[in-house]
């Protein structure tokens, strides 16, 4: 199996694991995170499911990034595809209730956590690009030079959670331990899997194109 092979399967493993992420939260029923609060508005107004507007969402991001020319690899892309498409398969399998009660969301919600971030440790190791939102953030980030990237990120997630909320998704107690929970999630992580993330060099399309006809002999 080649290189970029492998590299792929370990990518879309994590995208998977980051979708089952997601729609745990969902299925807590304790409160969103701001992206999925985001999906979830627009699947209200639109009428069409949360996956697909997870991929929609997603589109509108990347075409975003490109307008700010932000450099964009295959992992975004399918990223943007994948992780809506995955959480359509689950959504039919119908094996996950919604949870009715505070304790069992919130147990349902620490698990999704811990699933995106393990997706997410899967997802970022193969190099091959950064996802949509975390793109949009650096894009913005290099043209307000004076703004903090956490500053940045707080705005951005916090703008997409108040649209969110204007489109009926649910808010709650569940979005705070999310937002606030799921850096700490993250780096215990990466602690526990001996991943430096800052390490890891990524490779936008046109890099990966070059390096796969150069391993093929194309």
């Amino acid at each position: 199996m080649t290189q970029y092979a492998k590299r792929t399967i370990r990518l879309l493993w994590g995208l998977l694991l980051m979708a089952l992420g997601f729609f745990l939260v969902v299925r807590a029923n304790i409160g969103l995170s701001p992206w999925t609060a985001l999906a979830i508005g627009c699947s209200y107004l639109t009428g069409a499911s949360f996956g697909k507007m997870m991929i929609a969402v997603s589109m509108l991001v990347i075409i975003v990034d490109l307008l700010l020319k932000e450099k964009l690899g295959f992992a975004t892309i399918l990223n943007g595809l994948m992780i809506g498409t995955f959480i359509e398969i689950i959504e039919r399998m119908e094996l996950i209730p919604l949870m009715s009660d505070f304790l069992s969301g919130l147990l349902l919600l620490l698990l999704g956590q811990a699933f995106v971030c393990l997706g997410t440790y899967y997802y970022i190791g193969v190099g091959l690009g950064c996802g949509p939102r975390d793109a949009l953030m650096v894009a913005i980030g290099k043209r307000c030079p004076r703004v903090s990237i956490g500053v940045v990120r707080s705005t951005l997630e916090g703008g997409v959670l108040c649209l969110g909320w204007l489109m009926g998704a649910k808010i709650g107690l569940g979005t705070v331990v999310y937002v606030f929970g799921i850096g700490i999630m993250l780096q215990l992580t990466f602690t526990a899997l001996r991943f430096d993330v800052k390490s890891v060099v990524h490779e936008d399309v046109f890099d990966t194109i070059r390096a796969f006809r150069r391993n093929s002999g194309l």
